[in-house]
């Protein structure tokens, strides 16, 4: 195992002349920086796995972070950030353009290596936060000053293995396991394979501390801290902070069956991705139909956001409409978002999606006096049979307003914007859907997998589940 290792990291290190490039580089870029950045009295410093041996080739990126003095106001300091990653990109020749999180921050491309030149303040301790992006210095000079440089490809290793199963990454998109976790891992359990086997021993809400912030005998308070955490890792910079709060239960369990198999099997092969082939139209139709259930596709124009809004989204409005639907009767069994440059849309499978015209209201026990009277007026004239009595109940047949889930949808998102805000949908794709949108039936859904490639392969991985044990 260890010599397939050794093999798999001489494919997974960065070249000497990448190295070179790339240290270069980000030297001459931390330079200029400093430079612009003195004149507001602030300092820069390279960010992430550069300055600590761990990255991968196919991360040819760093980020430079400009550390401002508390007393600018949070607009200076987004001005003078831009205005300074503007100017540092432009000396070197390179391409820029705006990226938004907490703050607005610059993106560059220079020789081909990609740099986030990001503001934020200078604060007394990570506790002492005015935004995400204060505590990465944090991060920084204690990773520098207790990270063990001799277990850097094990990190690669950690790395390589996450990425190459889509679960590395803690973005809203993935779900997954930060850089920053791969290295605590690293520092927690030492060697790439003694990790693997201690993962194998997780439970659910597993609690790694490895500066002891918190006596054991308080983790069942931190449990109950990080309730809807199925991992928590103390963040050694700021004990009141779980850093893995981003991964998904789902993608908890995916490292765990990953690396059952890696130790059982040893296989190369979990270490580069697979590609999946798309899903033929014809069986597509014929395993829906084989499922007994009826699938609808909800199509839009992709808004126009970065991804850590445009995927919380999504997944709200999953549950928005599902909600809506089980008001109704309607049955979905599972739901689905895909998404790519141009389009996104919710794939919706039903067990039921077609309901009886006449529906049966069951109302109080004769003996509840009040609240007999209210049913009584509420379904007396539009009652098609009844009122009447089972029992102890009063009883009515009314005809349903919407019979079929297909109807429903049309009804619930034909509205303006500001309607479906009203509605519960997230404000980004109620602008879309209230611009244009398509609901597809299995026809029209036939007919775009013939067109998109990449939407045949979401299906074919929707409906061939990945087992997770």
């Amino acid at each position: 195992m260890e010599k397939l290792l050794n093999q798999i990291l001489e494919e997974i290190r960065p070249s000497p002349e990448q190295e070179e490039k790339v240290k270069k580089l980000s030297e001459t870029f931390l330079e200029i920086t400093n430079q612009e950045a003195q004149k507001f009295d602030g300092t820069a410093i390279i960010a992430g796995s550069l300055t600590r041996d761990t990255w991968l080739p196919t991360k040819n990126e760093f980020d430079v972070f400009i550390i401002f003095p508390q007393n600018i106001t949070e607009k200076k300091l987004e001005e003078e950030g831009l205005k300074i990653g503007k100017k540092v990109i432009e000396k070197l020749k390179g391409k820029w353009e705006l990226q938004y999180a907490q703050h607005p921050y610059v993106r560059g491309t220079v020789k081909g290596v990609d740099v986030d030149i990001v503001p934020c303040y200078n604060v007394e301790s990570a506790e002492k936060i005015k935004s995400a992006v204060d505590r990465t210095p944090f991060h920084v000079r204690y990773l520098d000053k207790n990270f063990p440089r001799e277990l850097s490809d094990d990190v690669r290793l950690l790395k390589r293995f996450l990425q190459a199963n889509n679960i590395y990454g803690a973005d809203n998109k993935t779900e997954g396991f930060s850089g920053y976790i791969c290295e605590i891992l690293v520092m927690k359990y030492g060697k790439f394979l003694n990790i693997l086997k201690n993962v194998l021993k997780w439970k659910p809400r597993k609690i790694i501390d490895i500066e002891s912030h918190w006596d054991k005998e308080n983790y069942d308070l931190l449990r109950n801290q990080f309730s809807n955490d199925i991992l928590i890792v103390i963040d050694p910079v700021d004990k009141r902070r779980n850093a893995a709060a981003a991964i998904s239960a789902k993608n908890f369990y995916k490292f765990k069956k990953i690396a059952r198999e890696f130790l059982q099997i040893e296989k190369k092969s979990l270490f580069y991705e697979t590609g999946v082939k798309p899903l033929d139209e014809r069986d597509f139709a014929e395993k829906v139909e084989d499922r007994g259930t009826e699938v609808f596709f909800i199509k839009f124009k992709k808004p126009d956001v970065v991804d850590d809004i445009l995927y919380p989204q999504l997944r709200k409005f999953i549950n928005r409409l599902e909600s809506v639907l089980r008001d109704y009767e309607f049955n979905v069994l599972r739901s689905d978002y895909w998404t790519d440059e141009k389009n996104t849309g919710v794939l919706m499978e039903f067990e039921v999606s077609k309901l009886s015209v006449v529906n049966k209201r069951i109302g109080p026990e004769v003996f509840d006096l009040e609240n007999s009277l209210n049913f009584l007026q509420k379904y007396r004239k539009i009652a098609v049979n009844g009122p009447t009595i089972e029992g102890n109940n009063w009883i009515v047949e009314i005809n349903r307003q919407w019979k079929t889930a297909e109807d429903k949808l049309k009804e619930f998102l034909k509205d303006n914007k500001k309607s479906l805000e009203a509605k519960g949908i997230p404000n980004y794709i109620a602008k879309e859907i209230s611009s244009k949108f398509e609901l597809m039936d299995i026809k029209k859904i036939r007919k775009f997998m013939e067109k998109n490639k990449d939407f045949s392969i979401f299906l074919r991985k929707y409906l061939e589940m990945e087992k997770l044990v």
